[in-house]
Order: structure tokens, then sequence, then C-alpha cells
């Protein structure tokens, strides 16, 4: 780190306090020394070292507390799928989250970010297959006590390892979409073998293609923090699986009515999404990438008020219209429509007229209600409605971009078409693959037992009698 010149060592008085010239109480050592150190600090290369490092220091620990924060969102997911699935699946939910954010980690670190940021061409596909990521030379030397690399080091504007944990976190979130979707059917080692595709591959290219400087990058496509990339890729890639894996045994009668699975812990479920609200304001705001003077202060402010004002909004579109669309006044609705307006926001939540923020929030809700009605008339189980909420939704508010942060319609379309196909296609293949080879969906005992007992062997709720459910 730099140090500062010292400065001769003053000899101590009795007293430190200034009160007014002139009066007997009045002692100029401290005020002198006060005086050369301002000095010191305001002389060019001195004033120009310390700010650089200042910047360096706040740029990097604004990556790990919001990242630390994004982290927290798969808790609030772990909360949600575990409320909303039946008693007998909640364990294996905890399973797959806690698995899926450790498989996200390790694909990211061995694989992903060199393919999603290293060796990116301008207008590139993809980058580099390089093995593993880490800390640079120059930091290691800087940690070992090497004090000329410094300026090098401190020129970067953040340390290493915090940019790629913050990056990393963003892998997670993506992949713990298609946990919710998938819930109460979907094999545990099939879904972890399709979550390693996922995040060492599919999401990684997305991310090249885009936050990378890739192609899409290069056209001026527009996603501040991942309504496509992060959330309609994994929308994409669970709608797929749904696909491949199908519904829950009853859920569909033959008759065409849906069988209403209500979840099995509702404040769970909502100290799930309250946890994902929280985690969100690490995810739009650590967005901003940087936390070293007033301009990104004053955009962080804007970003988080956004943010809370697009929920919120959601929240109380959904609540409207759960009752003449829903038939009732509906507590799950409400909670996704605070999901679907995270979801819509995120894309453009810079944006500083903030009456557009409660818009897009509102639609964002609207998106999810309508949303749900479309899932069930076309057959595809959704357990925790992550498609509408995520895939949905993240179309809408990559479009929204167009609105009030400048985004061209025709880019931002292309964005959302190409990255669909992408994501859709490679998901659906793999799916399918995994679906002929290993199977993608469990037996219809093990789904009658529930998963808990038959793949685990231990319960959520071991006071509860496990009873096979019959269709009514």
């Amino acid at each position: 780190m730099y140090a500062l010149p010292k400065i001769a060592k003053q000899t101590p008085v009795p007293s430190c306090r200034i009160i007014a010239s002139g009066s007997k109480g009045f002692t100029r050592k401290p005020v002198l020394a006060v005086l050369a150190l301002l000095l010191i600090l305001c002389s060019s290369s001195a004033y120009a070292a310390l700010g650089e490092e200042q910047q360096f220091v706040l740029n990097s620990f604004s990556f790990l507390i919001w990242g630390a924060l994004v982290m927290w969102m798969c808790a609030g997911f772990t909360m949600l799928e575990s409320g909303s699935v039946r008693t007998k699946n909640a364990s294996v939910i905890c399973l797959k989250n806690i698995g899926l954010y450790s498989i996200a980690g390790l694909a990211f670190f061995f694989v992903g970010y060199n393919l999603m940021y290293v060796g990116v061409e301008p207008g590139g596909w993809s980058g580099s297959l390089q093995f593993m990521y880490g800390t640079t030379g120059d930091e290691i030397a800087l940690l070992g006590g090497d004090e000329a690399v410094a300026p090098a080091v401190i020129s970067n504007g953040y340390s290493t390892m915090s940019d790629w944990f913050f990056q990393m976190v963003f892998v997670a979130t993506t992949a713990s979409i298609v946990s919710g979707t998938l819930a109460e059917r979907v094999k545990l080692w099939s879904f972890f073998l399709f979550i390693l595709i996922l995040t060492a591959v599919l999401y990684p290219i997305i991310g090249s293609w885009t936050w990378g400087g890739g192609w899409l990058s290069e056209m001026g496509f527009q996603d501040f923090a991942g309504s496509t990339i992060v959330h309609s890729t994994g929308g994409w890639a669970a709608l797929a699986g749904a696909l491949v894996v199908g519904a829950r045994t009853g859920k569909f009668r033959a008759d065409g009515s849906v069988k209403v699975t209500p979840p099995s812990n509702v404040p769970v479920v909502t100290l799930g999404v309250f946890i994902l609200w929280l985690g969100w304001f690490g995810f739009n705001g650590g967005s901003q990438l940087a936390l070293g003077g007033a301009v990104d202060a004053i955009a962080l402010s804007n970003i988080l008020a956004n943010t809370n004002l697009a929920a919120a909004a959601g929240v109380m579109t959904a609540i409207a219209l759960s009752r003449p669309i829903l038939g009732r006044v509906d507590l799950l609705a409400a909670l996704n429509g605070a999901i679907g307006g995270l979801v819509a926001i995120t894309a453009g939540p810079d944006i500083v007229h903030h009456h557009w923020a409660v818009f897009i929030g509102a639609v964002g809700g609207l998106v999810i209600v309508f949303g749900l009605k479309v899932m069930e008339s076309l057959k595809i189980d959704d357990v925790v409605g992550a498609v509408p909420a995520h895939l949905f939704a993240g179309i809408w508010g990559t479009l929204a971009v167009c609105i009030a942060a400048g985004g061209n319609l025709l880019v931002q379309v292309t964005g959302i078409v190409a990255v669909g196909a992408f994501v859709f296609t490679v998901s659906l293949i793999t799916w399918l693959v995994i679906d002929k080879t290993i199977g993608a969906r469990v037996s219809p005992a093990v789904e009658d037992l529930g998963q808990d007992v038959a793949e685990l062997g231990i319960e959520a709720y071991p006071e509860f009698v496990v009873m096979p459910e019959r269709d009514e």
C-alpha cells in the first residue's frame, strides 16, 4: 500500500482545545500539525495515490458486500421452494439448493469465468477455455510484501477475486430458478448434472455475448443487472426441463381441471420472498460496479429506490388482479408479484425518473398473474411460478429499458430472441440426453412416497406420518 510521508513528531501539549484567536486557551502546535498534514494530503502525488487506493478499497469492499447479499438470495430461494412444496419433498429442496450453489461456485472457478470474461474479442461469441481463475501475480507479490507492484495492482480498480465472487453469485441465482420449477419430481443427480452444464457453459456463453463485451454488447444491448442474462436464462432452462420431465402426477386431470397443491408452509414462503427482496438490493445495486465518488453514490441510491418501488408496485398489482383473474385474493400471487416487479426492473434500475420504476414493476406484477394462468392452460407444471416470474417478467423488463433507459427496441428484441433460442435449444437437448441415459424423473413410487424418504432417508418434518398421496 502507498505510505504517506512521515511528519516530524510534535511535542505533546497539555491541551488540544481550539478556541477563538487571541484567547489564552489557544494552542498552536496541534493546529500547525493538522495544517501540515492537510498540505501533505493536498500535494499532488500523495493525494492522488491515496485517492486511487481508497477507490480500490471501496470498489473491492462493495463487490464483497453486495455479493454476500446476492449469495443470501440462495437462502431466499430455499425458503420459497421448501415452503411451496409438500412436506414430503422439503428436505431434498434444501439439499438441491446448497448443492447448486456449490456446483455454481466450482464451475465458475474452473471454467465459467474464463469463458465469460477472459479473452472475449469485441463482437465475439465466447471467451477463453483456460482452466481455473485466480489472484494475479502482482497481487500475490503485494501480499508477499513487494510494494513496487502496488501501483499496478491498484490501477485495476478492484481486487481480482472480489470481482470473481460478485460475478459468481449471479450464476447461482440463475441455477436456483431451475430448482423451483422442477421440484417434487426431478432426480437429484440428474438435476445436479444439468446445473453443472448450465453454470459452466450455458450461462458463461450468454454472459460473454453481453457483459463480457461480445456481439450483443457491440450491438448496444442493455441489461444492467440481468433481466435477460440471469433471469430469462434461468427461465428458459427451467421451461425446457419442465417440458421434458413433465408435470407432477395428478396435477392436470383428464377433464382439464388443475389439482391445487397448496404450499406446505406459507410463512416460510413469505420469508423467502422478503429475503430475495433484500438480496435484490445487492443484485441491482452491486451492478453499478463502483463506489468511488458522488456519482456512484447517487446512482446507487437511485438503483435501490427504483428496485424497491418496482417490487412494491408488483405486489399491489398482483393483489388487485388476483381476484378477477384467479378468483380469489391470492397471497402467492402477491409474493410472485414482488419477484415479477424485481425481475422487471433489473434490466434498467439506474433510471432517474422514479415513476417509471413504479410502472415497470406494476406491469411485472400483471405479467406474473397472467403468466400463471398461461402456464396452467398449457399444462406446464411450475411448482413456484418461476417461469412467469423470471422468464416472462425478464422479457418485459428487457423491453422496458426502451421506455426510460435509452434502449433500442430492435437490439433488445434481438438479444431476447438470441438468448432464448440458444438457452432453450441447448437446455432441451441436454435434458433429453439426461432423460434417455440416466433418467430425469423419479419413479412413480418415489414421487408418491416423497423424495425426502425415498432418496435421502430424512424427513423435514419427522413428527408427521408420511402417507402416500392419492388423487382426489
